[in-house]
């Protein structure tokens, strides 16, 4: 099960709110690009699609590669601007042994009710040397996300994430070895302002875990700050990467 339960309150927040500009996609092209190494005729899976931005971008980016968008959530896919989207999740991804050349996870391995399932299950359909790409934020590295300087208490909830090490030696056992860690900045909203008016504790798995109250302190501190902060909102946010 997933830390949140992705209904049709969650799903319509995050189709509304998390979807970045092409602008905050730039440098996230770039690390793709550079270590998926796209050519026409590739198959590159999308495994927790939600609303289908990435296939979307990887779409319009990588010209001859198909994706293939496989989400759990009835009301994520509902709402997925990307067509096909599969019904499946990663102790059992849809897809034949060895039918991708690649793999994608964005915001995704904190759901993972069994690290170690999913990283047999994507041994199985990602091609030998294949990268798998895990986009997230993990546990001990919050310092370059906006979110935890204005709501420290969900610091705790990252905590409990999988960390980089914990991905590593489930992909390890299951046959894969880590190639690198790269940060990866992004332009989340154009002004902290902009991120303050649109703000939906329901788009945020971190949110949703802490109690109301420190909710409530964390949109104040946000919004005080928003008052004299006028730069973009820039977080950092690591690619992990597997073959």
């Amino acid at each position: 099960m997933a830390r949140i339960a992705y209904d049709d309150t969650d799903a319509e927040a995050f189709a509304a709110t998390r979807h970045l500009s092409d602008d905050g996609l730039a440098a996230w092209r770039h690390a793709v690009a550079n270590h998926l190494a796209p050519r026409p005729g590739m198959r590159l899976l999308d495994l927790g699609a939600g609303t289908g931005s990435w296939a979307e971008a990887f779409t319009a980016w990588f010209p001859g590669v198909e994706v293939v968008a496989v989400e759990p959530s009835p009301a994520m896919r509902a709402r997925c601007g990307f067509r096909p989207v599969l019904a499946g999740d990663a102790t059992g991804i849809p897809l034949g042994d060895g039918s991708v050349d690649g793999a994608w996870l964005s915001t995704v391995v904190h759901h993972l009710p069994d690290l170690a399932v999913a990283a047999q299950e994507l041994r199985r359909v990602v091609r030998p040397g294949g990268p798998v790409l895990i986009r997230s934020a993990f546990a001990g590295r919050h310092e370059g996300i906006t979110l935890f300087r204005h709501f420290p208490e969900a610091v705790r909830v990252l905590d409990s994430y999988p960390s980089v090490a914990d991905v590593g030696a489930a992909f390890t056992a299951a046959g894969f070895a880590t190639a690198v860690v790269e940060p990866v900045p992004q332009v989340t909203a154009p002004s902290l302002r902009e991120a303050a008016a649109t703000l939906r504790r329901e788009a945020h798995t971190p949110l949703q875990l802490i109690a109301d109250h420190e909710y409530a302190a964390g949109v104040a501190r946000l919004r005080e700050a928003a008052r004299v902060d006028a730069g973009p909102v820039v977080d950092v946010l690591d690619l992990l990467v597997l073959r």
